[in-house]
């Protein structure tokens, strides 16, 4: 039996990774944006939230392109 949908290869679950990364930098930009002078505590739960969102969304766009071969030498100092 075939697949009906077959499975992505990995260019495109690098581009979904990409994808995701970008809504999550959006909405965290847009909560910067209406973030008031004096921010509430509820405004510190809500960045953390995103902000999480976005380093995990970060970290799978990264997986995804080591696993698409795009493996870049360090960037740290030595």
């Amino acid at each position: 039996m075939t697949d009906l949908y077959p499975a992505a290869d990995e260019r495109e679950l690098l581009r979904q990774a990409a994808a995701a990364h970008t809504a999550a930098s959006a909405d965290l930009e847009a909560f910067l944006r209406r973030l008031p002078e004096v921010p509430e505590p509820a405004d510190i739960t809500e960045y953390a939230n995103l902000l999480t969102r976005e380093e995990r969304a970060r970290g799978d766009r990264q997986d995804a392109a080591d696993a698409a071969g795009l493996q870049l030498p360090s960037m740290e100092s030595e």
